[in-house]
């Protein structure tokens, strides 16, 4: 079946230079900063594709990217559908203060020519027709989300890009919004890009999951795999980093380190500084994607 999204070989640059003027009295290059650095996947339609990784690692990026709020620098993304929208972090920031909830609704309709009333999507969204006429601040956080994925609803997409949708979410709250997208999707026929940092909550929406470390995909495997049997030691490290609520005793091994400074990433391996199985091969080979995972160690079967 042909792909919803396909991005190949996608990179984008940042330029983080000092200005023109202190470059050149002080002797000074450009400087580029790589958010992403080749990364490419597909998404089928109707799937949930989770990206997940530590803060910085560009998965935010890789949203805005396919949602046209950058361009790539390099490589080429491929959206066979018609629309698509996006579900911000912030439903504090992402909502207009001086609009009433009717006119937020609304304005996608504007672009494709929609007629359906703005009762009808709060309605899917668990929300009453009458909360058309009061402001965002009138809403709990959680309602407030609501309201923007009813937004993104009156878009008609077949695409929804999710970037850390519940993260400022009380825990209870996350439950229902989660569950609130699932029927959604089940409904509606909907293809998810779940972006997120709690793999708790990944492992509850994704049927597949992209592991991002500083710009690349180190791990790409269907859902129940990966946190079953997951391959690449950064994927083992966030693993072990969430509580074990189970209490099963097994070993565990917290995340060591910080990301590297992204201006000037490791060579190798961007992980070996913060992987116990590392050797001279990784720090001095990038290691190439294959078979779902990008890692020497795994490729030569030490781990």
């Amino acid at each position: 079946m042909q792909p919803l999204l396909k991005l190949d070989g996608v990179s984008r640059d940042f330029d983080v230079s000092r200005p023109w003027l202190n470059r050149v009295l002080e002797g000074e290059p450009r400087r580029l900063l790589r958010a992403v650095d080749g990364v490419s996947f597909d998404v089928a339609k109707g799937e949930t594709l989770a990206l997940v990784g530590e803060s910085g690692c560009g998965k935010s990026t890789v949203a805005r990217l396919i949602a046209g709020l950058y361009t790539p620098s390099e490589g080429r993304i491929e959206f066979l559908g018609k629309r698509l929208q996006m579900i911000f972090q912030d439903p504090y920031a992402s909502l207009n203060p001086r609009w009433r909830v009717r006119k937020i609704i609304a304005e996608p309709m504007l672009f494709i020519d929609q007629k359906k009333p703005v009762a009808e999507f709060l309605v899917q969204v668990g929300l009453s027709p009458d909360d058309a006429e009061r402001y965002p601040h009138e809403f709990s956080g959680g309602q407030r989300q609501r309201i923007s994925i009813a937004r993104a609803l009156a878009g008609e997409p077949e695409l929804l890009i999710c970037d850390e949708p519940t993260s400022a979410l009380d825990v209870s709250v996350q439950a229902q919004i989660l569950n609130l997208m699932a029927a959604l999707q089940e409904r509606l026929g909907l293809t998810y890009l779940f972006i997120s940092h709690n793999l708790a909550v990944v492992s509850l929406v994704a049927d597949r999951v992209g592991v991002m470390y500083l710009g690349r995909i180190v791990e790409l495997a269907n859902a129940a795999e990966l946190f079953a049997r997951p391959r690449h030691p950064y994927t083992r490290m966030l693993l072990d980093a969430v509580p074990d609520l189970a209490m099963s005793g097994k070993a565990r091994t917290p995340v060591a380190g910080e990301v590297p400074n992204p201006l000037a990433p490791p060579p190798g391996c961007a992980f070996h500084p913060r992987c116990p199985h590392a050797n001279q091969r990784c720090r001095v080979e990038t290691p190439k994607f294959l078979n779902g995972v990008a890692c020497h160690a795994v490729e030569e079967g030490r781990i």
